[in-house]
């Protein structure tokens, strides 16, 4: 498998995360959003993906995009150590707070819709405020959703901390502060620990730049 993807972007990261809990072996082609004006803008990649976005993920034949997708595919396709675990209810519960991240807390905060402000003519204090403020809305949410001991929603990661884990990692770097929020600050701390999630970090990343 190879995963198009860019070191910061937190659903590129989702998906690196689903790839390594699962075990799966997969190479990462990386997609650099910035470098010579966006190499996600070539003609080679918008082959590849319409969109012209990370991730991408191919997969033999098989090419998936949106990271919601990619995981899905990779959820139904390598049914081992599967993401979805426990009951009906606690498999929608997981999805709640996967949605509620990647639907209402992610795209609010994504590159297009900031640059869509800066042209708007929002200087950089309303747009910082712009991001904490639909951050920590989410995140209030979250938090009354997941549990007060282990992972999110269990005693082992899964699709919730696949999303929550990245959106923690954007809060960071946009200097949100955790301590409202004592339940994902906890699975913050026990990621750090966890060789997948150390593997998936975007500091360890091939595209990342030197420290």
């Amino acid at each position: 498998m190879i995963l198009y993807s860019y070191y910061r972007s937190t659903s590129s990261y989702r998906v690196r995360l689903a790839l390594e809990l699962k075990g799966l072996d997969y190479t990462v082609k990386p997609v650099n959003l910035i470098k010579d004006g966006g190499e996600h803008r070539s003609s080679g990649y918008l082959e590849l993906n319409p969109q012209g976005r990370v991730p991408t993920l191919v997969d033999g034949d098989v090419t998936v995009i949106q990271s919601p997708a990619i995981i899905e595919y990779l959820e139904a396709v390598y049914t081992a150590s599967p993401l979805l675990k426990g009951s009906q209810a606690d498999q929608a519960l997981a999805r709640s707070v996967a949605s509620l991240i990647g639907c209402d807390i992610h795209p609010l905060h994504n590159v297009s819709v900031l640059n869509k402000l800066r042209a708007s003519g929002h200087d950089e204090g309303f747009i910082n405020q712009w991001i904490h403020s639909w951050i920590a809305d989410g995140f209030t949410a979250v938090e009354n959703l997941i549990g007060d001991q282990g992972w999110s929603l269990g005693d082992e990661p899964g699709l919730s901390d696949v999303y929550l884990l990245p959106q923690v990692y954007a809060a960071q770097r946009f200097g949100l502060d955790l301590t409202p929020f004592p339940r994902i600050a906890r699975i913050a701390e026990l990621a750090k620990t966890h060789p997948a999630f150390q593997r998936a970090h975007p500091a360890n990343q091939i595209d990342s730049p030197p420290r």
